[in-house]
């Protein structure tokens, strides 16, 4: 049983509907040849705010309780969640902080700063997000919303495949990049859930995979914070949420080097005229070397907000 249900994936594509936009799906022969396989991107890159994540945030924002909405939101992000829940937020005229690292891309930093949040920047080396982010919700009363690992984010999260499947419904494979793991598990829940014999296949970035060490082992491993041109999949551990639900739903994961993401950016910049950032290119890099099975292959692209300077 899953802690997180159809129906609650349904619920939150209902309630975030007045705040999330629902994106194109794109294709390219070109692409298809390469991957040996007809692919269909979700491309959340022209998502509000750039990226998925103003799906979990949304949901997760409109889910707390009238009462608890003065006293804001607090969150920790390396960008996307960040920008997201600012955005959410502002939609809902209530305060927002957000602990985000010194190093995350100035685009990141300037978006989110640009729809009202108050930011608080940290070592990501040295400091403890979460912690700096609970001594601010202990302070101020503010909600804390957390970037994947709560039924909340990974429901809203899970509102992209609701629409893929909706637009493509026969689909024998998904393809999704995996951070925290929010987007897989919401993804994989939704895609299994409507087509139940549907392949779902996670990719990380070769020096981040957390998620991959964690199905070998058989429990949640961490590893030290990688060194990846891929900014939003630089988790260290899975989520204690996300992970029994990747390990029920995602058939494997699979690796990909920081050559064949950039790889992967140039074509869909070159010859499909998406810009994508490194996280959001990554499960593409692994449909277009062939590296999981599939004829119908989708693929969700993460995300847009790539620093121009990379």
């Amino acid at each position: 049983m899953d802690s997180i249900q159809l129906s609650e994936i349904q619920a939150a594509a209902e309630r975030t509907r007045g705040i999330v936009r629902r994106t194109p799906v794109f294709t390219s022969r070109t692409f298809d040849a390469l991957a040996n396989a007809r692919v269909f991107f979700k491309c959340e890159n022209f998502q509000r705010g750039g990226a998925f994540k103003i799906r979990g945030a949304s949901n997760f924002i409109l889910s707390i309780p009238d009462g608890d909405l003065p006293r804001g939101v607090v969150t920790y992000s390396s960008g996307n969640h960040g920008q997201a829940v600012a955005i959410a937020a502002a939609e809902r005229g209530i305060p927002a902080t957000i602990v985000m690292p010194a190093d995350a891309p100035a685009l990141k930093l300037a978006a989110t700063r640009a729809h009202g949040a108050r930011i608080v920047t940290y070592d990501r080396a040295a400091e403890d997000r979460e912690a700096i982010a609970q001594r601010i919700a202990e302070e101020t009363g503010a909600t804390i919303v957390p970037p994947y690992d709560h039924p909340w984010t990974i429901a809203g999260q899970g509102t992209a495949t609701l629409e893929l499947l909706d637009e493509i419904p026969d689909l024998d494979a998904l393809v999704v990049p995996i951070g925290g793991g929010g987007l897989i598990s919401g993804s994989s829940i939704a895609a299994h859930a409507i087509r139940p014999g549907i392949r779902v296949f996670g990719v990380e970035p070769e020096q981040g995979n957390d998620t991959l060490l964690s199905l070998r082992a058989g429990q949640r491993m961490g590893i030290a914070l990688p060194e990846t041109i891929a900014d939003g999949l630089r988790a260290t551990i899975p989520g204690a949420l996300t992970f029994p639900i990747v390990q029920k739903h995602v058939e494997d994961v699979v690796l990909v080097s920081d050559a064949e993401i950039r790889d992967a950016m140039n074509f869909l910049l070159s010859r499909m005229k998406i810009l994508v950032e490194p996280s959001g290119a990554a499960p593409a890099a692994a449909v277009m070397l062939r590296r999981v099975a599939g004829s119908r292959i989708g693929v969700i692209i993460s995300g847009g907000n790539v620093d121009l300077n990379l």
